[in-house]
């Protein structure tokens, strides 16, 4: 039985996600794998110093910034994290060597940026021969160094044919630079059960036939969705606030013109994605596929205050024509009545998008173990062809 390591951190919860998905995908298919998590701060800190010297996790500390909206600057601090990286590269190549010597994956795959070059080196020296692969779980990359590596030794997942562009033009292996039909989502996403929409609505305590909002910042939710429930009086939402509890309470504590239905974290993400008529988040990847494989046109923001790595969503938002993009909160009442008039025009372009990624993963691994054991010059179907 082949032994696969998915790499995932906690860092804004998304990694793990696409790695538990993956996972799971795998496990329904039933292939003969055995599947690990590795969590990448575990092995690089196997003693928790981190947590021990300063009372948090690291993850943690980005996902507080992330509830409570502190993202002003985080490029510079990006760039900062690059070079702390660069300059442990030695390191961190030693520590990962020690533990792929030790437990011996058949395949490695990454599901994380920032830390690709030392990943792809630490396994070409412990296991020579064993592939390694990293997954984009961003639309795009923000170069330089954070997903896209030109190494030789490292086969690139891409979910946008912008990514695919960025990868040729940093001079990856055409043969090893490979494309999905957009990001990871959850199995459960689709193979859910039909939603009566006018029910669901009611349990919540919404008007069924009133136009509906779903508004969310992922899992940490964000004290931002206080701003837009202001902003958003007399317009019907499901404020879906996550591990926030802080938010949830101010969101129930305020009175509202139009009802307003407060969920703290939840599973059931989709089903309540499929109560509404159209989203409202920030430009994370896994957000907007999420809301986009429900139906939903997106109104998003991208100002100052967006994450580096998430920009060039909005733009994609845009090149698909499947929603808007806002610079400030102040112009959001003016975007839902946009939404609202031209919502079958933009139904119709959202379901002209078919992401099967999580059922295209499991092929392209299979190709790459394949690949492993024969000759480097063995077709590869899921290749994208050279222009």
């Amino acid at each position: 039985m082949k032994v696969i390591d998915l790499v995932y951190f906690n860092a804004g919860g998304g990694h793990r996600a696409a790695a538990l998905a993956l996972q799971d995908i795998i496990r329904r298919q039933r292939r003969p794998w055995q599947v690990r998590l590795i969590n990448l701060t575990e092995v690089l800190d196997r003693h928790g110093l981190f947590q021990r010297y300063t009372g948090i996790a690291p993850e943690d500390l980005y996902n507080k910034r992330l509830a409570r909206g502190w993202t002003l600057g985080l490029a510079q601090e990006l760039k900062l994290l690059q070079g702390m990286i660069r300059l442990a590269h030695p390191t961190l190549v030693r520590l990962l060597q020690v533990h792929w010597a030790a437990t011996e994956p058949d395949l490695v795959v990454s599901l994380v940026p920032n830390f690709n070059r030392a990943l792809c080196q630490s396994v070409a020296q412990a296991l020579p021969g064993v592939p390694f692969v990293t997954v984009m779980t961003d639309l795009a990359d923000h170069p330089p160094h954070f997903w896209i590596e030109p190494q030789q030794r490292q086969y690139l997942v891409c979910g946008t044919a912008r990514a695919v562009e960025q990868a040729r033009a940093m001079g990856c292996d055409v043969e090893h630079v490979l494309l999905t039909s957009g990001m990871i989502l959850r199995p459960d996403f689709y193979c859910a059960a039909p939603v009566d929409r006018d029910a669901g609505r009611r349990a919540l305590g919404l008007d069924p036939q009133r136009l509906t909002g779903v508004v969310m910042f992922g899992g940490q939710g964000s004290m931002q969705m206080r701003t837009i429930a202001r902003a958003l009086d007399d317009v019907q939402l499901v404020l879906l606030c996550g591990h926030n509890h802080a938010l949830a309470r101010a969101l129930r504590n305020r009175r509202s013109a139009a009802p307003h239905a407060v969920v703290e974290f939840t599973s059931e993400v989709g089903r309540y994605l499929r109560l509404g008529d159209f989203f409202i988040g920030k430009p994370g990847p896994g957000a907007l596929s999420e809301a986009l494989h429900c139906g939903l046109p997106v109104i998003t923001l991208r100002n100052a205050w967006t994450m580096p790595q998430e920009r060039y969503n909005t733009d994609w938002v845009l090149e698909q024509g499947v929603g808007v993009v806002l610079r400030s909160v102040r112009h959001l009442r003016a975007a839902v009545d946009h939404v609202a008039d031209r919502l079958p025009a933009l139904r119709e372009r959202v379901a002209a998008l078919d992401n099967r990624a999580v059922f295209e993963l499991p092929e392209i691994l299979d190709d790459v173990l394949r690949s492993a054991q024969v000759p480097s010059t063995a077709a590869w179907k899921h290749t994208v062809a050279a222009p």
